[in-house]
């Protein structure tokens, strides 16, 4: 029913600068909301009414409560382009209730936590897979104050380290890049793993086969580090920047505004 509308969307999606992520994610909903519609034998656009959005939303296919969140968004979004194009007379999906989800309080790592990961990994440094997860553990660490993400780590390039001015680019969501400070410790353990990748350009930390590592190598060092040490929490990228919010903010004395700028700008 509406596959050609779902296809116009999208285009003008990608022409209005919507990241790829929000794309998919949009083609998802609006594919599942189709679906549903014939399931109600709807044949015509302005036949939806509220009472349908209000039931895909709550009860298509048993939805955990953030798909519903995103389904909301993609009907406004959606409702918005078929009201401009003239499809319907308003956007009915306004009226949509953001669901309320429950804040939970972060897990966070403690100072002797982090002190035992450095450790464990700097006694494995003397081979090159030891030393790469080493430098790896040692970013991902000060993640939260540099403002890295997992896919930033994994993007890094040798090209992009200037050791010497100690200095390093970094691609971040949204296809953005951003140079960042590299702390001296770093820059100590980095010198030498770079002299034994002997490359000039190409992924900075790679698999034993020479390949960029991958998001399910990250969580295999996370994984291996709570093992070795017998920690109980699931180490994961986002615990270490929990990690460093939380430990922040007691310097900061609660002030989010100084955590906030700190994350986005390490050199500070």
């Amino acid at each position: 029913m509406l596959e050609k509308q779902i296809n116009g969307f999208i285009e003008y999606c990608k022409v209005s600068g919507f990241r790829d992520k929000s794309i998919e994610s949009l083609s998802i909903r609006l594919n599942q909301f189709n679906k549903f519609l014939k399931t109600a034998r709807l044949r015509k656009i302005k036949s939806i009414i509220y009472r349908h959005l209000s039931r895909f939303v709550a009860d298509y296919k048993n939805p955990s409560i953030h798909v519903k969140k995103a389904r909301i968004w993609s009907l406004r979004q959606f409702f918005h382009y078929l009201k401009l194009n003239g499809y319907v007379n308003e956007n009915i999906a306004t009226d949509l209730p953001y669901p309320k989800i429950e804040k939970t309080v972060p897990l966070f790592l403690t100072v002797r936590e982090y002190n035992r990961i450095l450790h464990h990994c700097s006694k494995n440094a003397a081979t090159f897979i030891g030393l790469r997860n080493l430098i790896i553990i040692i970013i991902i660490i000060m993640l939260g104050l540099l403002g890295l993400r997992t896919n930033s780590i994994i993007s890094m390039n040798v090209q992009d380290m200037d050791l010497a001015a100690g200095l390093a680019w970094v691609k971040e969501k949204g296809n953005i890049k951003r140079n960042i400070v590299l702390p001296k410790v770093l820059c100590t353990v980095l010198k030498p793993y770079l002299e034994k990748i002997g490359q000039q350009r190409g992924p900075l930390f790679l698999t034993k086969h020479g390949k960029r590592i991958s998001p399910g190598t990250l969580q295999d060092i996370f994984r291996n580090a709570a093992d070795s040490i017998g920690i109980d929490k699931h180490l994961h990228a986002h615990l270490f920047r929990h990690t460093a919010a939380t430990h922040l903010n007691k310097v900061a004395g609660s002030n989010m505004l100084v955590i906030k700028r700190t994350g986005r700008n390490p050199g500070i």
